[in-house]
């Protein structure tokens, strides 16, 4: 435990990241797609000697500026506040890791920034040969953060065997390229790249849908050009999906596998009712796009593209939901667990203790009982709350002392057996910290159903900590 734990009442610092993610994810691939949207778009009424077509894409090309340069900006700001507090371990692995990964990111999103404002600022105002360029360097600079980045984001669930092997050891720097390019990174590029495309076309509908009406047919055109853009996803989606499946690790597929051979005796697992409302919302979006904005262009209203819009949403916060859960145990699969701890340093904190050398355990009368606190934060609350998003005290209600103190050990045991097993972190720590965590956790209970014997938490003063060198 270097780092002090951040306590986010009644949603818990996982769902600050979440809310924070599902927003930046919807802008910033469509800060991808919509710059190859532009590009193109700007290309064919070029071609075609659409002067009207201009006009509109410039009207477009204003709302991409201002959605993705500031709202994309300053949530992707807040992830790395948000990730850096909530879960500072695995933060620290993918810079350490990464760093120049991340750099070379950093670059192309300078370039990014930069084009995208130069690139509506100078409309009509240089060669239509020159600003052409501008965009294509604008979508060629924003494909490459993404390469960059899903390199990262797909490490965690499939960091590899060669660079697991070399985890710990020093030598992780050698494995970089084996961990970018890990065994996920394909599948999941291509996926991305189709979200990014389908989400151009939806915003181009809401961006069209908020347009005047002085040409419907201008209009119209548009709109169903812009329709196209939603289709190869969808078309291409099982086909990804699988192949994006096949590349998993056997033990996390096998967390959406239990679900779906289940479905039939009515077991849905969390996993499986989260896939069923990406399906569910996905079929539906093609709907809506095909019979209102491709079928009846002219009858398209804002109202169909807010609705086109929230289902996205959905579907991209329940992709990300789903991505997040496929990891379970684990933040970075077969090297670190969703509380931060290593699975290399289990053993030296079955030893030595969780505790041993955190500076961040309350002190005073009740110290036995601050230690718990201390436990519970650093090994449950990445996941769980107290009282309201997977509650404890929910979750722990009509259990006595010897029940709790069963549970405890099941979870520190961690058996393949166990019912837990393939959710929850193996809890560390020596016989003296998990009875510990035991009488903490009985003090979550409502009164009328704990065990009478231990006694509530007090407000005791956080120790100061001491500056490490």
């Amino acid at each position: 435990m270097n780092y002090p734990f951040w306590v986010v009442p009644h949603i818990g610092s996982g769902w600050v990241i979440g809310m924070i993610a599902i927003f930046h994810v919807m802008i910033s691939q469509f800060a991808v797609g919509g710059g190859m949207y532009l590009y193109f778009a700007e290309r064919k009424a070029l071609k075609e000697g659409r002067r009207d077509w201009l006009k509109m894409i410039k009207s477009h090309s204003r709302f991409f500026l201002i959605l993705t340069s500031v709202f994309g900006t300053v949530s992707g700001v807040g992830i790395w506040f948000a990730i850096g507090l909530a879960a500072p371990e695995a933060t620290s692995t993918l810079i350490h890791n990464f760093v120049f990964g991340w750099a070379i990111e950093w670059v192309f999103f300078l370039v990014e920034l930069s084009t995208v404002i130069v690139y509506y600022y100078t409309w009509d105002k240089i060669s239509d040969k020159l600003h052409l360029k501008v965009g294509l360097l604008y979508a060629v600079s924003s494909l490459f953060t993404l390469i960059i980045i899903n390199g990262i984001l797909t490490f965690k669930l499939t960091p590899g065997a060669s660079w697991l092997s070399a985890a710990g050891t020093g030598r992780e720097a050698s494995m970089f390229w084996e961990a970018f390019f890990n065994p996920t990174y394909w599948p999941s590029l291509f996926l991305r790249l189709g979200v990014c495309f389908s989400l151009a076309g939806v915003w181009a509908l809401i961006s069209y849908s908020r347009m005047g009406h002085e040409d419907e047919k201008l209009r119209s055109e548009l709109v169903r050009w812009s329709a196209q853009w939603l289709l190869p996803l969808f078309f291409a989606m099982p086909f990804l999906l699988f192949w994006f499946l096949h590349q998993m690790p056997v033990s996390q597929r096998g967390l959406l596998e239990l679900g779906i051979s289940t479905i039939g005796k009515g077991a849905f697992t969390q996993v499986t009712r989260t896939v069923l409302v990406i399906v569910m919302t996905s079929i539906t979006i093609v709907g809506v796009v095909y019979f209102f904005a491709w079928r009846s262009p002219m009858d398209f209203k804002q109202s169909h593209a807010v609705a086109i819009l929230l289902l996205g949403l959905c579907a991209t916060a329940s992709s990300e939901y789903v991505r997040e859960m496929l990891r379970k145990p684990y933040i970075i699969v077969g090297h670190m667990y969703s509380n931060g701890v290593r699975l290399a340093a289990v053993d030296k904190f079955n030893a030595e203790g969780f505790l041993a050398h955190s500076l961040w355990v309350a002190s005073g009368p009740d110290e036995h009982l601050g230690k718990g606190q201390a436990m519970f934060r650093g090994q449950c609350m990445s996941c769980h709350t107290i009282d309201t998003y997977r509650a404890m005290k929910k979750l722990l209600g009509g259990r006595d002392r010897d029940a709790m103190g069963n549970l405890v050990k099941m979870l520190h045991e961690d058996k393949p057996d166990s019912p837990y097993h393939a959710f929850m972190p193996k809890i560390v720590g020596t016989p003296e910290e998990l009875d510990d965590l035991r009488d903490y956790l009985l003090t979550l209970i409502p009164k009328e159903t704990a065990d009478p014997e231990p006694q509530t938490v007090s407000a005791a003063p956080a120790q100061t900590p001491v500056t490490q060198p």
